[in-house]
């Protein structure tokens, strides 16, 4: 199964096998595997060398651990803003775009997902190009301009995504089951963040942010394709390796999601020409040996047209499309399953033969071949990535975010070792009723909204505001025993009821009553 993701770019994975040797001033080599030679600077900066010669191109990534996981309150979509914001310029680079366009760019993009962003360039291969791309990187991870009126255009973008998201029923229902299912955790919010905050984020608030996260502690460099390695760890020495450490210490993110205790349910009603059905489950995160087996059992229940969803739905006109989506992250992650089903079709059906399909597989498990074929086809994808510096450049950054970016191997490895067995196992541990949120699209054409108050002024509402006539106020009163027994009038009436009165001047003129009344004894009260 593909590693699909929403609300931001989908990046793949794919490493070849090349081994540097050389050596930089200042630079020392901390690990070498399979063609990725790791680098610290002297500042301690991790730098991935990675020399591709089958193509005239370099690629230059810039990993920042920062996401939407580390967004706070109102903070929401921060991260992924402060992405376009840094292509906006510095006072040496003012406008990225157009310099990099100047030197024959053949792509150049950033993504933002929850464990952090990235940004990366592919040039043609060349010293100049290399230098520049590496200083320019230097310089807009610490003196990005962050202005208001570049806030105010990127804003209006950011918002249209926002809105394209809004209006896709896949990505809302995906969105939705995620916040239902993760009630504390941040990868219940979407990296594209709230239209409110969107909309709102002072300047100020978000340089704050970028001058808290966009620090030489918290990146790691990419370097990939044909370049000159001496070049290379020389311009990274150079433009990274003199960056002057921040005197604070970076938060560690530390909330937990709990155990989930029981089934949730979310319901979307919207204009639509589809009916959509979701299921999602917790799940490991990257690093677990699980994660491979999940994404082998995520596969079998994929694929076309050998996938039991497809067989199953799409072939028997309950649906029209099934797919699953596993989001791995640092923390814990996610695994989801949906179906799309016609307007005529059987929503309900389609609901309890997904569910069905799904967690029967912790009881039933699945065949050799298919675990075989699930394998194979997720090696393959791995297979195709392998020419592609840029890719490849790229995706170290995903797995840095997991953790670490020697995770790629370990996931590699563990896949080799899935068995039928695992793919039981890992389905009775987390594909379980207990552990699942189902997410429903039913389009309507007339969705009935409630009204969405704004908040009140309070203070301007009320400024001139007087009050009514002040009530009585009450007498200032001495309650010592002796005062409380001088001021007290007892009594008893005819019918034996004793009494007690103490007058008193009481604020709003208020009479307290208060009473006790003994009846029964031990007989009658027994039992």
């Amino acid at each position: 199964m593909l590693l699909k993701y929403f609300w931001a770019i989908v990046v793949l994975v794919g490493l070849v096998s090349y081994l540097p040797t050389a050596n930089g001033q200042g630079v020392n080599n901390v690990a070498n595997i399979e063609g990725i030679s790791e680098f610290r600077l002297e500042n301690g900066i991790p730098v991935l060398i990675f020399p591709d010669d089958s193509k005239p191109q370099f690629t230059v990534n810039m990993t920042v651990l920062v996401g939407s996981r580390h967004e706070g309150y109102g903070e929401t979509g921060m991260a992924h803003l402060l992405e376009h914001m840094l292509f906006k310029g510095t006072e040496r680079h003012k406008d990225i775009p157009a310099l990099l366009k100047e030197r024959g760019v053949l792509n150049m993009n950033g993504t933002t997902w929850f464990d952090r962003t990235n940004y990366y360039e592919t040039l043609p291969a060349g010293d100049e190009n290399l230098e520049f791309a590496i200083r320019m990187e230097a310089d807009r991870l610490l003196n990005s301009l962050i202005r208001a009126e570049d806030l105010a255009s990127e804003m209006t973008v950011v918002r249209n995504e926002f809105e394209i998201g809004e209006n896709d029923p896949n990505s809302i229902l995906m969105q939705r089951i995620m916040a239902t299912a993760f009630e504390w955790h941040n990868y219940g919010k979407s990296t594209i963040g709230n239209r409110s905050d969107i909309e709102q984020v002072p300047v100020e608030n978000l340089r704050a942010f970028y001058e808290k996260y966009y620090q030489p502690d918290n990146v790691m460099v990419v370097v990939a394709g044909k370049f000159d390695q001496d070049k290379a760890l020389e311009y990274l020495e150079k433009y990274f390796g003199t960056l002057k450490l921040p005197s604070r210490e970076l938060p560690k993110t530390y909330t937990a999601e709990p155990v989930q205790d029981g089934e949730r349910v979310v319901v979307l009603r919207r204009t639509g020409d589809v009916q959509m059905v979701g299921i999602g489950y917790h799940v490991p995160s990257a690093a677990d040996d699980d994660f491979a087996a999940l994404d082998v059992l995520g596969t079998i229940l994929e694929m076309t047209p050998s996938g039991r969803l497809y067989k199953s739905m799409v072939e028997t006109k309950i649906a029209s499309s099934v797919s699953t989506t596993l989001i791995p992250g640092h923390d814990p992650g996610y695994l989801m399953c949906f179906a799309t089903v016609p307007k005529s079709g059987d929503l309900e059906v389609a609901k309890s033969t997904l569910i069905g399909q799904v967690e029967s597989i912790g009881e039933n498990g699945v065949s050799d071949a298919e675990v075989e074929r699930a394998v194979l086809r997720l090696q393959k994808q791995r297979e195709r990535q392998f020419a592609d510096s840029e890719t490849t450049a790229i995706n170290l950054s995903e797995f840095y975010g997991y953790g670490n970016w020697k995770l790629y191997f370990h996931y590699r490895d563990q896949l080799e070792k899935v068995t039928v067995a695992d793919v039981k196992r890992v389905a009775q541990e987390y594909l379980l009723p207990s552990n699942r949120t189902l997410g429903l699209f039913e389009p309507t054409s007339n969705p009935i909204r409630a009204k969405l108050p704004a908040t009140i002024a309070a203070q301007t509402m009320l400024a001139d505001y007087s009050g009514r006539e002040s009530i009585a106020s009450g007498e200032e009163f001495d309650p010592t025993p002796a005062n409380i027994e001088a001021m007290t009038t007892k009594g008893k009436l005819k019918s034996g009821l004793q009494y007690a009165l103490l007058p008193k001047k009481t604020r709003g003129e208020v009479i307290i009553a208060n009473g006790k009344i003994h009846f029964g004894n031990l007989d009658s009260l027994q039992n």
